[in-house]
């Protein structure tokens, strides 16, 4: 991915139009890797003595989204706070080139290089971001990925007010565009890593394809709405807001992973107490 991110950008610098090219080879590829998984074995299971239509399985697993997102109260507090992460996000990323083109006047190649920076950052940081997963809270994990995405953002609009840069082998590198590439190396890291297998700690592993199914439905409903209302925004008050509004959502997503989190710590304390209090409480209870 890196080699091709920077390989395309020098292709488009030396002509535009270079997509009309690569766009048709690349659904080509795509077609060929769909393939490429039909032909991967797995053990079948015994066919279902009672089958639902297309219509009934929609309707049923509605209902059991439902049911998982009433009864699983910390669950439903981390997908409120991926909701918001979620608006954020999705609000800058389709003007995130505008920006690049109009206010920063980046080349193609430059816009690879900031893409290849922080994706290797990201590559750096993934083993051990994967161990600090497996030890602690997804909500406290949450945070550190929210608050990278809010820094990034940050220091992406500072650039607009900070417009420093020195050029370099075509590249243009802007001062601020450093720290945005650290944060963003960062937020890549830990995003990965949060979106895919987060909502598997709220579950039993059986249950763990249902939850990450539930999590990408509504990561597509937020998608529906999110980008066309950015560029709305974007258009009606710039860039400026824009980001703003972003770091805005960000700040309510980390508020209510942090507030859903200490919720939860101070139950379990408040039930440690009693029991310490009352040892034979438990016991009462189950008999």
């Amino acid at each position: 991915m890196l080699v091709v991110t920077f390989i395309y950008g020098l292709m488009l610098d030396a002509d535009h139009y270079v997509f009309v090219y690569v766009f048709p080879l690349t659904a080509i590829l795509g077609a060929f890797s769909v393939y490429l998984l039909t032909r991967i074995h797995f053990p079948e299971e015994e066919p279902q003595t009672h089958r639902k239509t297309v219509i009934q399985s929609v309707l049923q697993s509605g209902r059991n989204m439902y049911q998982i997102l009433k009864q699983n109260v910390p669950y439903r507090h981390f997908e409120a706070g991926f909701m918001l992460y979620g608006f954020a996000f999705m609000f800058t990323t389709p003007i995130l080139f505008i920006y690049f083109y109009e206010e920063l006047n980046l080349n193609y190649s430059s816009v690879a290089f900031y893409r290849n920076a922080y994706n290797i950052i990201a590559i750096i940081l993934l083993p051990f971001f994967g161990k600090l997963m497996g030890r602690i809270d997804p909500r406290k994990f949450g945070m550190l990925t929210y608050g990278s995405l809010g820094l990034y953002i940050f220091f992406l609009g500072l650039t607009s007010y900070f417009p420093y840069y020195t050029d370099f082998m075509n590249i243009r590198l802007y001062y601020s565009l450093i720290a945005y590439v650290v944060f963003h190396g960062v937020f890549a890291a830990a995003m990965v890593l949060l979106w895919n297998i987060g909502s598997s700690y709220f579950c039993k592993p059986d249950e763990a394809g249902t939850y990450q199914s539930l999590h990408l439905s509504l990561v597509g409903s937020r998608a529906l709405i999110a980008p066309l209302f950015g560029i709305f925004f974007y258009e009606l008050f710039g860039f400026t807001a824009t980001f703003g509004l972003s770091i805005v959502f960000v700040i309510f997503a980390i508020y209510i992973m942090y507030w859903s989190y200490r919720r939860e710590e101070c139950t379990c304390d408040d039930e440690k107490n009693d029991k310490s209090q009352n040892p034979n409480k438990s016991q009462d209870t189950k008999l």
